[in-house]
């Protein structure tokens, strides 16, 4: 019997079994002109630890935030900004951040890694030195698409947890920087053109849950989303179906993935969950979209 090609489904779920470890370029500081804000700041030295069975690559205290670029050995002209969580205080850096732009690259999409600003700015809202830096990211993206061998309308962005609440500040923004702008990286657009979401975190109002956190504004021009949550993640899985109804009704986009068991925490691979296809599944959605042809 002829055997059938294998599916989009089924090739993703191989790459993930497969991955080859993806040779990241030199870090690119963001603000080599000064972090906007933070001339007269002290935190402690960025350190970095490996924590529970996993093993899982903790950084923290982040105050020279940069973009790691990942090519991808047969690009397709996507970029996705990775995001990793850790409640805006540490970022899990491996799990939520290494690890996927290996996998990306296996789509022959080039990544690029934001190690951005943590802990929480006292007297700032928990996200803005955080989206600062993704303004920047996307803006160098842009601007040294053609270095990379990007599509400069093909430029996504991928979070987990706060990095998800990060990432759809992101693809929600108006394009309004809160630094002075660079001529050098902040000419182009800084809003990316899609997002994947994974067990995105804060992203309902907490006076009135039914309904979006106000600094997410969904409209008309809101970029293709992808989600994927638990049912188990007691605390954040309604973000996630309010934010799929916002861009329902706003006739954009969007898919969402709510599988029974997960928790919270599951990054790309670390659960024996139905939930660890999500990375198969956001392939085939990409795919589907046409960004990566």
């Amino acid at each position: 019997m002829k055997k059938s090609p294998p599916t989009v489904l089924a090739c993703a779920l191989l790459m993930l079994h497969t991955l080859s470890s993806a040779a990241p370029l030199k870090p690119i500081p963001l603000w080599p002109e000064g972090v906007p804000g933070e001339a007269d700041l002290s935190l402690p030295a960025e350190s970095v630890e490996r924590k529970g069975d996993y093993q899982i690559e903790i950084l923290s205290n982040v105050s020279r935030p940069s973009l790691t670029i990942y090519p991808a050995e047969h690009p397709n002209g996507a970029a996705v900004l990775v995001c990793p969580g850790g409640g805006y205080n540490i970022l899990a850096y491996s799990h939520e951040g290494t690890e996927v732009c290996e996998w990306l690259n296996s789509l022959g999409i080039t990544a690029g890694l934001l190690k951005y600003r943590v802990p929480r700015r006292e007297n700032l809202e928990k996200h803005a030195a955080p989206l600062q830096d993704v303004h920047r990211a996307i803006g160098i993206l842009r601007t040294r698409a053609e270095e990379w061998a990007i599509a400069p309308d093909r430029i996504g962005i991928l979070g987990f947890s706060a990095g998800g609440h990060l990432a759809a500040m992101g693809l929600t923004s108006d394009g309004t920087r809160s630094y002075q702008p660079d001529p050098r990286f902040d000419e182009v657009s800084c809003v990316p053109d899609f997002a994947v979401l994974v067990y995105p975190a804060y992203l309902t109002d907490e006076q009135h849950p039914d309904r979006l956190s106000p600094e997410l504004v969904v409209t008309e021009k809101t970029g293709p989303t992808f989600l994927v949550v638990a049912h188990d993640d007691s605390r954040f899985v309604e973000g996630s179906a309010r934010f799929y109804l916002e861009m329902k009704r706003k006739d954009r986009p969007c898919e969402l993935h709510i599988f029974a068991k997960g928790g919270h925490g599951f990054g790309l691979k670390n659960t024996k969950e139905e939930v660890r296809q999500w990375p198969a599944l956001a392939a085939k959605w990409m795919a589907a979209m046409g960004l990566l042809e």
